[in-house]
C-alpha cells in the first residue's frame, strides 16, 4: 500500500472519531455537582483502541480544538474556551492525553496485563486532571472533588471501558485486515 492511501487512512479515522467523541458528549445526564454524566470517555477509550497512541491523541486534540473555537461539540451542545477553562475543563482536557495513555496499551496489549494497566491509568489520568482543575477553580478540598467528580462516575466508567475495549479491538481487527492498519 502507498504511503498516500495509509494517510488518507489516518486521517479519515481520526476525523471519524472525532465526530463520534462530539456525537457521544450529547449523550448527558446532569448531575447535582456540576460533572455531567457523559458518553465523552467512552469515546476517548473507543478512540485510542481504535487508533492506537499517535491517531487517537491527534482525535481527541481536533476534537478540543473544535470545542475551543466554538464549535458546540461539548456536552449539551456547548462549546468555547469557557468550557475548557471551566470547573469542569480539567476532564476536557486530559482526553488527548488518556487517550495516548490507552493507546500505549493497546500497542502492548500482547504482554500479559499491559491494556488493562494503561486501560486504568488513562482513566485515572482524566480523573486526577479533572479533579485538579476542579479544586483549583471551585476552591474545594480533594475529598469533596473525589465525592463531586469520580466516586459518582465509578461504576459506569467500568462498563463503559469494558464496552469500549470489547467493541474497539474488534473494530482495530477488522481495520487491520481490511487496511494494513498498524
Amino acid at each position: 500500500m502507498n504511503q498516500s492511501a495509509v494517510k488518507i487512512q489516518d486521517i479519515c479515522g481520526i476525523g471519524v472519531m472525532t465526530a463520534v467523541t462530539a456525537v457521544m458528549a450529547q449523550i448527558s445526564i446532569p448531575m447535582p455537582m456540576g460533572v455531567p454524566m457523559t458518553m465523552q470517555t467512552f469515546a476517548v477509550t473507543l478512540a485510542a483502541i481504535v487508533l492506537g497512541p499517535g491517531r487517537g491523541a491527534a482525535s481527541l486534540f481536533i476534537y478540543l480544538l473544535l470545542g475551543a473555537v466554538g464549535v458546540p461539540v461539548f456536552a449539551g451542545f456547548s462549546g468555547g474556551m469557557a468550557s475548557l477553562v471551566g470547573p469542569t475543563g480539567g476532564f476536557l482536557l486530559s482526553f488527548p492525553l488518556m487517550a495516548f495513555v490507552i493507546g500505549l496499551g493497546v500497542k502492548n496489549r500482547q504482554k500479559k496485563g499491559m491494556f488493562v494497566l494503561f486501560l486504568v491509568l488513562g482513566t485515572a489520568l482524566n480523573y486526577a486532571v479533572g479533579v485538579l482543575m476542579f479544586c483549583l477553580l471551585m476552591g474545594s478540598s480533594v475529598a469533596a472533588a473525589l465525592t463531586a467528580c469520580v466516586l459518582p462516575f465509578l461504576p459506569t466508567a467500568v462498563i463503559k471501558a469494558v464496552l469500549a475495549s470489547v467493541l474497539g479491538l474488534q473494530i482495530r481487527t477488522r481495520l487491520a485486515a481490511a487496511f494494513q492498519w498498524t
